[in-house]
């Protein structure tokens, strides 16, 4: 009999296809709540709003639907704002009123800063200062410019002081409120690890607050703005506000809206360093 080789009656081998799974492809949802865009995007909508106002501004003045003496259009504009710059010295004013702008505001955070912390650490503190505070933080600043003329004159101390009592208060309120929202699990274990009230101000209270501080000075730096140019509207005899205030009695619309535009782009210009600062100080933040 002859011998039959095993693998002559093998089966032959089967090949088998692993087919995965298909997975759907991701649609990308367009205005969707919380939905980034790309920043390319984001300039070119941000840029877009722009373009948008000057043509409506535009197809108003131009096209008579608006009388020059009420609005200017943005070439007479244009052209009134190099008159400021050539004839009027307008660089000085513009000096003038970030130098007032600045001025105030750092005295504010150097008094308001340090308050805040200790209301918002210590509640005695707070329990002390946060009824006058809150009181004094809805007084408008520009109601205080008749008695400031009357005890400081109409100098630059009465400016300066405008700016501070329109300051101080809102930075003094919302530091507190930022720093009495610590995590109070972070707290308890600083004082595990052995830290002092000192410390646990210093080493916790301080430095997870610092970020929220940050953006706390920023925004009322903004609001400092529109301080400055109701103390100058008065009794001031430079400023971009007192160029304003020139310009209207002579009806020159265009100088007007060329100072206020200026007054948006220097505020625009020291939003985005204050952003760029307290991006690089506190990156931790954002992890």
């Amino acid at each position: 009999m002859e011998a039959v080789s095993p693998s002559a009656h093998s089966a032959p081998p089967i090949m088998t296809k692993v087919i995965s799974p298909s997975v759907p492809p991701v649609r990308k949802r367009r205005m969707a709540p919380l939905e980034p865009v790309s920043p390319t995007m984001k300039w070119v909508l941000g840029t877009g709003f722009f373009v948008l106002f000057v043509v409506i501004w535009s197809i108003v003045t131009l096209g008579g639907f608006v009388s020059p003496t009420f609005l200017a259009s943005p070439m007479t504009m244009v052209r009134e704002g190099i008159t400021l710059f050539t004839e009027y010295d307008f660089l000085n004013d513009i000096g003038m009123t970030v130098w007032r702008v600045m001025g105030g505001f750092i005295l504010a955070s150097i008094v308001a800063v340090p308050l805040g912390i200790a209301m918002g650490a210590w509640k005695p503190v707070e329990a002390f200062f946060e009824p006058f505070v809150s009181f004094c933080r809805y007084l408008p600043a520009s109601a205080f410019i008749p008695l400031l003329i009357l005890w400081a004159g109409v100098g630059e101390t009465q400016k300066l002081l405008v700016i501070y009592i329109g300051s101080v208060f809102q930075i003094t309120l919302m530091v507190a409120v930022t720093v009495g929202g610590a995590r109070k699990d972070l707290v308890e274990a600083a004082y595990t690890l052995g830290a002092s009230n000192t410390g646990i101000v210093r080493r916790v209270l301080i430095p997870g607050a610092a970020p929220g501080i940050a953006e706390t000075l920023r925004l009322v730096l903004g609001w400092a703005w529109t301080y400055v140019i109701v103390a100058e509207l008065i009794g001031s005899s430079s400023g971009i506000g007192h160029m304003i205030t020139d310009s209207q009695a002579l009806l020159n619309t265009g100088q007007i809206i060329f100072g206020i535009i200026v007054i948006g782009l220097i505020g625009l210009v020291s939003d985005f360093i204050f952003k760029t600062i307290n991006r690089r100080m506190f990156e931790w933040s954002t992890l």
